[in-house]
Order: C-alpha cells, then structure tokens, then sequence
C-alpha cells in the first residue's frame, strides 16, 4: 500500500526530530514539510511531483549532480566485496589505501596523512583533539586556545559548535567552551571605515588577530580556524591578501593554522582546494561535503608533516593514540569518494567551476549590483552571494522582525528555485553543483530577479523600504 504525502508527513511529524526547525510548529502542522522523492542533474523532486532548481547543492554539498548511477554502481560493488572493517590497529582497505594516496597527492604541499570521519563536525572534533595532543607533546600544556572568527561555521558538535562563530548555535547550548576564541570576521562590506581598501581592511583584520592573541597570552593560544571563503556566516570571499597577513601573525607567535575545506574543497572555487586558491599554507585540513559529493556519509583531517611528525613522537612516548571512530575510513565511503573523484577529474568540474563560476559572478553583477534592495552582490567560483540593504550609500541593515533574506528566498521557491536565507543577516546564498550549465546560470538569475523584485514591491508598499 502506498501512503500518500499528508500521511507520510502526518507520520514524519510524529517520529522524526529534524534539523535546523522549529520544533513544535512543525509537530504541530504549522509549518510545512516536504518529502523529496527523486533528482537528476540539478534538480529535485518532491512528492507532489513539483520540480525545484536546487541552486544551492542540497548543502553546498552534491558537487556532480544529483542522479549518478556509476556512484550507486561503485557503492553497490564495494558492498558486495566488503561492507565494513575497522581501521584500528592498522587494518585498512584497498578503497582506502588508494582513497588516501590520491587525497594526499591533491593537496597543498607538506600534507602527510589523512583521518577519517563521517561529518565536518566530527572532523573538525578530531581537529582540537589533536592540536590539544601536538601541545601536550611539546610539554607546552597551557597553549590550548583555538581561536576561530565569528560567523564561521565548522559544525554544530560540542568543540565543532564552539568554533562556529554564529550564536544560533551558541545560545541556550552552553557555548561556546572556554578554550575556544573569536575575532574579526573579514567581511569587508561590514568595514568600520569606508575609507579603507581591501588590503587595509586585510591588514586591520589581521591585527585585531594579534591584538587578540597577546590579550589571551601568545603561549596559551594553539591554533587558529578558518574557511578559505566564509560559508554559512554569509558566503565571503576574503579580502586581497587575508591570508597572506593572517599567516604573518600564526608564524609570529607559533600558532597552527587549520583550513576548514568542507564547503571549497575538491573543486568549488574553480581549484582543488581553497588553500591552494588563497596560498594558505595550512598546517591540517578539514575535508567532507565535495569528497564524495554527499553520496555517502565522508570525511577527513589531513594532517601535515609537521604536526604528524609530533604525534608520531607522542604514540612513541605514550603508546597507542586514544582516538578512534568505529567508521572511520568505511570501505564504502572510501569507495563513493573513489567514484566521485574519478567524475569531478574525468570531466573536467574543477575548471567549470572556474569558468561557469567567472560567468555566475558577472551575470549576478550585472543583475543586482545597482539594484535598489541589493547592498552587496559578491562570491567566487560557484558561491555567490546577495546581501540586502534598507540604505545602500550607507550599508544599514533591515529590521531583523521583517525578516527580508527569508522573504526572498521564500518567492524564489515560489519560481521553483532554491537559494538559502543565510542566519546573518538578509543574505540569500547561492552554490550550485558543479555541473552548472551557463544556461541554468541564466535560469536562475532570471528566477531570483523575479524573487528579489516581488519582494521590494512588498516592502515598497508596505513603507519598510523606500527605493532611492
């Protein structure tokens, strides 16, 4: 028997806790649900048999496009050869093993391992464990802190939650830890002086960092956080040579630098990684989402040469590392991440994120940047970025009770497309697979303009905006 979508969703309401909702309106039927039942390419199905655009690859996540049997194929082979071992005391897999070496080969120079998880949280877990470890090894036990930048996002676990700089996932949590510091978010838009460029800005940014970091005591502070391009707290690109002043600051005072790669890892950017993009010269790195383009649960701590060599001196000092996951490096996984890298390289994704990416930044330029409602149109590769403004001379930001990001991404479902409502700020977020095509570009700019323009006629006559 088959049940139809209100029974389904009556039974949803009644068993399954769901993410990022608003628990009791959605028990209650207050707000809506929906049951996706397909997808091919870069659209998605629900239940109802409504077709979406889905600009936003699930969660910045379904890189090659949803609907690729070779990836079911290569899943289904590795089940039936072997489904699970661990990879405690050595044992390993040959999906692994050859998962591994290609990972290590992509990298930026000076990566030597790799560990495996299932989610950037948990990965970004292992991160602070072992940055914690590398100290206690050098017999430097008071130089714990991490230090992250608010609106970055590296997960919603304990320590991973704590990173994130967005106090959604702070408040009522107990968060975040101690141990775990904020600073200046690089977002240039929000500059405190208009005066100032984006190397100034950059400069500025990197000395708050240092101010920071002597306020808390240099011999305290372990290592810092961050994404390559802000995701989640807004879709950032940083500004001209961020990193190369943050890297100044790190090597200064002997601080760790973890690139978290989860969103630009393996080919959003329009290069292998956002380390390799912006010459960060990380020392770990953080990689899931685009590593086996969420096919399967995967993800990963490389680990460069510098740290392994002191954890390799630690399991000399003190036995047997204390860290493990029952499903790290799962055979299947491996397997998929095996698949999709073989998809992304074979044709040629990395550089249509590139390419297709250039023409999503020009086509949303020349859309939005002089539009009234649009204080800010940015991004890179394929993310994108529009930021709403009630002032554009003066960057002011809306009402937070008018709730006008969420608003537009609304009437964007309404043309069938989804685009995220970003949690900081009226901020609608793009990040489309990577088989984007220049005419599902045109698709979606043409739907979000319609999207963004119901929108500032509904503020206009309401008298919440006045176009200038």
């Amino acid at each position: 028997m088959t049940l139809d979508t209100r029974t389904l969703l009556d039974i949803d309401r009644n068993t399954v806790f769901h993410a990022s909702t608003h628990l009791k309106q959605y028990a209650q039927g207050e707000l809506g649900g929906r049951i996706i039942t397909g997808a091919q390419g870069i659209r998605i199905r629900d239940s109802e048999g409504t077709e979406l655009l889905d600009a936003f690859a699930g969660l910045y996540c379904v890189n090659i496009g949803y609907g690729r049997t070779e990836m079911a194929e290569a899943i289904y082979e590795q089940a039936k050869k072997l489904a699970y071992y661990h990879t405690y005391v050595g044992h390993t897999n040959e999906a692994l093993i050859a998962l591994s070496d290609r990972i290590i080969k992509m990298a930026p120079a000076g990566m030597s391992k790799v560990y495996y998880g299932m989610s950037g949280s948990d990965a970004n877990e292992t991160q602070l464990k072992l940055v914690w470890y590398y100290n206690n090894v050098l017999g430097r036990p008071e130089k714990k802190k991490i230090i992250s930048r608010d609106r970055g996002y590296h997960g919603s676990s304990i320590a991973s939650g704590s990173m994130t700089g967005l106090p959604l996932f702070h408040a009522h949590f107990d968060l975040p830890l101690d141990r775990i510091k904020h600073t200046l978010a690089p977002v240039y838009y929000r500059r405190p002086d208009d005066k100032m460029s984006e190397a100034e800005f950059s400069r500025y940014c990197a000395a708050k960092l240092e101010e920071m970091i002597l306020a808390e005591g240099p011999d305290t502070v372990a290592a810092m956080i961050g994404e390559p391009v802000l995701g989640t707290g807004g879709i950032v690109p940083p500004p001209q040579g961020y990193w190369a002043e943050i890297r100044k600051v790190l090597d200064k005072y002997d601080i760790l630098l973890i690139a978290d790669e989860v969103v630009c890892g393996f080919g959003r950017l329009g290069s292998d990684f956002g380390s390799i993009h912006y010459d960060m010269k990380p020392d770990l790195m953080t990689i899931a989402k685009g590593l086996t383009s969420a096919y399967q649960p995967l993800s990963g701590v490389i680990v460069g040469d510098k740290v392994w060599k002191v954890l390799e001196q630690g399991t000399d000092e003190w036995g047997a590392i204390g860290h493990g996951y029952t499903y790290s490096g799962h055979p299947m996984g491996a397997a998929a991440a095996l698949c999709n890298l073989d998809i992304i390289a074979r044709e040629n994704l990395t550089a249509n994120a590139r390419d297709t990416g250039a023409y999503l930044q020009q086509r949303m330029q020349e859309t939005f940047a002089d539009h009234p409602l649009v204080g800010e149109t940015r991004g890179v590769g394929l993310l994108h970025a529009l930021e709403f403004s009630s002032n554009k001379a003066k960057r002011t930001h809306f009402d937070p009770n008018l709730k006008v990001g969420p608003q537009i991404a609304a009437a964007c479902l309404e043309q069938g497309l989804i685009a995220r409502a970003m949690p900081h700020g009226d901020i609608l977020g793009f990040a489309p697979s990577l088989v984007v095509t220049r005419n599902d570009i045109d698709d979606i700019v043409e739907r979000t303009a319609k999207a963004v323009n119901r929108v500032t006629d509904k503020l206009i006559s309401s008298g919440d905006f006045k176009s200038r």
